[in-house]
Formats: C-alpha cells, structure tokens, sequence
C-alpha cells in the first residue's frame, strides 16, 4: 500500500531516551496509514533506521552537546554552536518540506528547529520548566517560548504529572496534552532470572564514567547480572566477562524480554527510562547523571514518593541495592497510544 501523507518524527540525539520514546508514535503513524520520516543525527539516528530499516530517514545536523562540571554553564559556552545548529536544522526541514509537498505535519522530540508554517508542527517535550538553579526562571520562559511556535506541545505523563513533577507544570497557556506515558515495551509475565540489569546511557564521557565504576564493583558477582552498555553499533554484540553478560545495546524486543526478566533494574534518572520502567511494574535503583538538574530532582521525587531510592554515583556500592525493599517500585497501566491525536494531521496543509 502507497502511503499518501507523511510525518517527519525528529527526536534529539541526547542518549537514547528522545528516540526510544518515538517508537510507539512511529508504530501508531504507519498503523493509522501515515508514512513516518526519521529525522535526526547520531545514535539516536542509529537507533531508530536499524528499528525501521524501511523508513526514510533525513539527516540533521548535531547539536554537540557536551557536560561540563557545571551543565548551565557548560550550555551557556556551547550556545552559539546550539543555536547554528538549531538554524540548520531549520532549513534543511523547510528545504525537504517545499520539495515534497506529501509531508502533512511534523513531530519534534525537543529539536528547536524542527517546525514549519506550512503543515501542523507538533513539540513533545516533560519539562515545560528547565530546572538550572537561581536561573531557573529564565531558562524556563525561553523554553516556553520556543514551545509557543510549535501548534501544539505534547507531554508524556498523567493530567496529574505523576511522573515528571514540576517538570511539567505550568500554567501558562502553551496548548499543551497530556497524552500518557510513551514506552515501546509491555509487560510480560515470566521468570525473573536476571537478578540486576544494569542499564547505560546518555551522552558521553559520562555513560563511560559509569560503565566503568558498575563494572568494577559488580566484577565476580555470584548473582546473575546484566549490562546493557547502550552503545548502538552496526552489529549486536554479547559476550560475557568476570561472571557478567554483556550485551553493546539490545533493540527493542531483545530489550523488553531482559527487561522484563530482571529482579532489580540499575540506571540514570533519564526520564524516558522512567516511562519504561513504570509501563514494566519494575523495581529499580537510580543514579542521576552528576550536574543534570533534571535527572537529579526526577530521582529525588520519585523517592520522595517511595517509588525508588538513588543515590549519586560516587556514593554507590551493592549494599545500596538493599533499600530496595523499602520502595513500591514504579507502576503505570500501559494505555493504547491515543491516535486521534494524528487528526491534527488530516487536513490539507496551511498554504
């Protein structure tokens, strides 16, 4: 079947969380007969052509983001390079959209530059509010105004903000929905014969820093451990080392089915794993990223609401997987993604 209208879905290459979240809304297009575009750079590019080897892809330019000691400042130095990216990425869109007049709407996963006037621009983003200390406020309406030049800003969580706080929270008008936790994987009964999956990611040279220390301290483990070391490459790869399994990075279904086996889940507050562990029913220890405020305050919530205890990563022995025990764990019901949202999508494009 010829698809007639196309979706550019363009998440930020930040980790893998941007891309992963993607998953079900380009599963939703193409069952609702739209023919979903990636568009993105990296791994998060990566990622997403090897989940969809038949879909089209466009590449866009990096952002490059890179930590420093001190993210708001780290950001700050890096603005300019952030902002001809931004500026790029713009016209690269506005070029492909004026040479193919089937594109109907757009859906950025935090990419600035990815919107046109020409057809309905939607922005998916769980932090209206970019916590960065005493400028929090600032950095807060800029991003509400960046938000404000997209036709609608969708967040991936409960009307209640269950899971992202404040992060989401506003009461600004910036035509946003609350369209539910975004997760690729379901649920699955079975055995529990992994005892501790340890899930890597984000941005470099911090997923290193952890690999490395979670290596060290769970090296001649008796129990069943598993890395998962988030680094998308042409080929899967496991093997096994010191008494622990390791696998490069594992696509969705060979993700799932791990996951899905796992006592205990170890990994960064990053938001979109979040989402996936609460779909799962799963009990896990989190590790914020050092000098990211939204990953530290995701993972002081969540323990505040006695979901799960973390620790930062300096801190972390096996010990700290006790506390556990003393936690609910994460639980969401998985909810069909709610494709009448795509209706903004069906009509004729603005001019």
């Amino acid at each position: 079947m010829t698809h007639q209208k196309k979706v550019i879905v363009a998440p930020l290459n930040w980790g893998l969380g941007h891309a992963s979240r993607c998953v079900p809304i380009i599963h939703a297009l193409i069952s609702e007969n739209f023919a979903p575009i990636i568009a993105s750079d990296g791994k998060a590019l990566e990622f997403l052509q090897q989940e969809f080897p038949a879909l089209e892809s466009i590449i866009l330019p990096s952002y490059k983001i890179k930590y420093g000691k001190k993210l708001k400042w780290s950001l700050l130095l890096q603005t300019p390079l952030i902002f001809r990216a931004i500026q790029q990425e713009k016209e690269i869109i506005d070029n492909f959209i004026n040479s193919d007049k089937s594109v109907v709407g757009i859906i950025s996963d935090n990419r600035f530059g990815v919107r046109n006037k020409k057809v309905t621009s939607i922005y998916i983003t769980h932090q209206i509010n970019i916590l960065s200390g005493f400028t929090t406020f600032f950095t807060s309406k800029i991003h509400q105004k960046i938000i404000n030049k997209f036709d609608e800003c969708w967040i991936p969580d409960t009307k209640q903000s269950t899971f992202s706080g404040k992060l989401s929270s506003s009461k600004n008008n910036l035509n946003q929905k609350f369209i539910g936790l975004l997760s690729r994987f379901k649920k699955q009964e079975t055995q529990n014969t992994i005892d501790v999956l340890v899930l890597l990611s984000g941005p470099e040279p911090n997923r290193t820093f952890l690999e490395e220390k979670l290596i060290s301290i769970f090296k001649n483990d008796n129990r069943k451990i598993v890395f998962i070391l988030g680094k998308v490459e042409k080929i899967q790869k496991k093997w096994i080392e010191n008494n622990c399994t390791f696998y490069n990075y594992a696509l969705s279904e060979k993700l799932q089915e791990l996951l899905n086996s796992s006592k205990i889940v170890l990994c960064r507050s990053g938001y979109s794993s979040v989402m996936d562990l609460a779909i799962l029913e799963k009990r896990v220890f989190f590790i914020p990223t050092k000098n990211q405020p939204e990953q530290e305050y995701l993972a002081q919530y969540l323990q505040q609401k006695k979901m799960a205890p973390f620790c930062e990563e300096h801190q972390f022995t096996l010990d700290k997987l006790k506390e556990i025990e003393n936690y609910s764990g994460l639980k969401s019901m998985k909810k069909p993604f709610n494709k009448s949202l795509f209706g903004l999508f069906h009509g004729e494009r603005k001019f």
